[in-house]
Order: structure tokens, then sequence, then C-alpha cells
């Protein structure tokens, strides 16, 4: 998970781990926090298709 700037740093994009164009503010999550916060709206990256390799066709 790719995290914003600022006050709570608010999740703005999954990536599946090892993403060449994941950002340094980043930290690991599971399975199940990667698809609740991609059914909550949070960006997939389109590079590394996180959705894709979780099951979810967008």
């Amino acid at each position: 998970m790719e995290l914003g700037i600022g006050v709570g740093r608010p999740p703005i994009e999954v990536h599946v781990g090892g993403c060449h164009t994941a950002g340094k503010r980043q930290r690991a999550i599971s399975r199940e926090q990667a698809l609740a916060a991609l059914a909550d709206g949070v960006r997939a990256c389109i590079h590394c298709r996180p959705d894709t390799e979780l099951g979810i066709l967008g």
C-alpha cells in the first residue's frame, strides 16, 4: 500500500509486492486488507495490477 502525504497519510494506491513504481511511503498489508482497500476505492496500480493478481476483474 502506498501512502499519501500529510496528516493521517491516507492510502493512495495498492501495489503488488516488489512493484517498481511503488513510492517510498509504503507499508506491507495482507491480502484481506488489499481487497478491502480496493473495494473502498483505493486506486490499483496500473503497472503491477494488484486487482488482477487478487482475482478482481475491474
